[in-house]
């Protein structure tokens, strides 16, 4: 038995033998395209903790389209027996952002390297297996098969300001893609914020220093402070910022770059009987950084941060101009005091903790 494994067991039992009590809410907010990847694992890595309660799953486009993105969290809860979570349409289109603005802009100031369910064409190599473009409306051919289960009545905002009030104080709404839906429950309810007890976000980018020859943070040595879910919709980030959330932590791309699911996870993965750990494994994602699985593990276990800092945040929303969608700071408090926020941003976790707490969560 390996180190990793033996370690992951260990773990895993302790966490089992410490859940009780009043189980933690939570929303998850998320751009699921799929099967493989950071944004339905990290969903998995809650939906698993014995903790907590997934009130729902509120969808929006990012990654991918939102009608795509739904019929994968559809069928993702299918295969693992947990279709009790309700799943809710969200936002299909930014607020303000298109894809004929982003070309524009791409015109004046040079070709973005990712954007989502925008893309086109991959502008470099890639390990991933490059997804076709498509229509909004249109839902490819699911390698894991359609879900049989439908989406629930009603907009992802309306339950997000539904639940908020329902359980005012005790709901942790955690934003693992554009913020798009979040800034629609700010604007349809002005209580909203006050109502959520706080707002983890896996958005903005400081100054990573990704690995070398990592293909998936080589852009940020060029655009350091660029980061797809919010460049997506950087009037929702805005907006969503500055709603008056009383606590906000963010998990910016620097605290992700040395994370990635490895060979030896996958191998780990194979030999559990959870059908979390069957569905990572049918659906790999070897080689990625574990971007939104990370967000949702400093939420379960704080622990695992190694170095976190507060600071003022905003975004550039001057979509004229070169840095329109990129991440702006200040020491706590020296912003230009527009309702810029101070927030508690993550920068290095432990990360051979994190490793066994995302594997353990998977085989529970």
């Amino acid at each position: 038995m390996s180190k990793l494994l033996c370690a992951v067991l260990l773990l895993a039992a302790s966490v089992a033998a410490s859940a009780q009590g009043a189980r933690r809410k939570v929303i998850l907010d998320q751009d699921s395209v799929g099967p493989g990847g950071s944004n339905m694992l990290s969903m998995l890595l809650a939906l698993q903790s014995p903790d907590v309660e997934v009130l729902g799953i509120t969808v929006e486009s990012g990654d991918g389209w939102q009608d795509e993105d739904v019929a994968h969290a559809l069928r993702m809860l299918e295969l693992v027996g947990r279709t009790d979570v309700p799943v809710y349409r969200g936002s299909t289109y930014p607020l303000v952002n298109s894809m004929e603005s982003m070309e524009r802009w791409e015109g004046m100031y040079g070709k973005i390297l990712y954007k989502g369910a925008w893309m086109k064409e991959w502008l470099e190599n890639s390990t991933q297996e490059p997804r076709r473009y498509h229509a909004p409306d249109v839902v490819p051919p699911m390698k894991e098969g359609e879900p049989k289960i439908k989406a629930a009545e009603g907009t992802a905002a309306e339950f997000l300001v539904r639940e908020a009030r329902k359980y005012p104080g005790e709901i942790t709404i955690m934003a693992m893609g554009p913020l798009t839906n979040v800034a629609l429950a700010v604007r349809l309810d002005d209580a909203f914020a006050a109502n959520v007890k706080d707002l983890y976000w896996m958005g903005a980018s400081l100054n990573p220093m990704p690995p070398k020859r990592d293909e998936y943070a080589l852009e940020y040595l060029f655009s350091p402070r660029m980061n797809f879910n919010v460049r997506w919709d950087p009037e929702a980030a805005k907006i969503s910022l500055r709603a008056g959330f009383k606590r906000i932590v963010i998990v910016p791309t620097d605290a992700t770059t040395e994370t990635k699911f490895t060979p030896e996870m996958l191998e780990t993965l194979k030999r559990s009987a959870s059908l979390a750990a069957k569905y990572a494994v049918k659906y790999p994602s070897v080689g990625m950084p574990l971007w939104d699985e990370l967000t949702v593990a400093v939420w379960l276990d704080p622990k695992l941060i190694a170095n976190s800092e507060t600071m003022s945040l905003d975004v550039n929303t001057d979509s004229g101009s070169a840095g329109y969608g990129e991440t702006l700071t200040w020491r706590p408090g020296k912003g230009p005091g527009l309702g810029e926020p101070v927030v508690e941003a993550v920068r290095t976790v432990h990360v051979e903790a994190f490793d066994g707490m995302f594997l353990a969560g998977l085989m529970r």
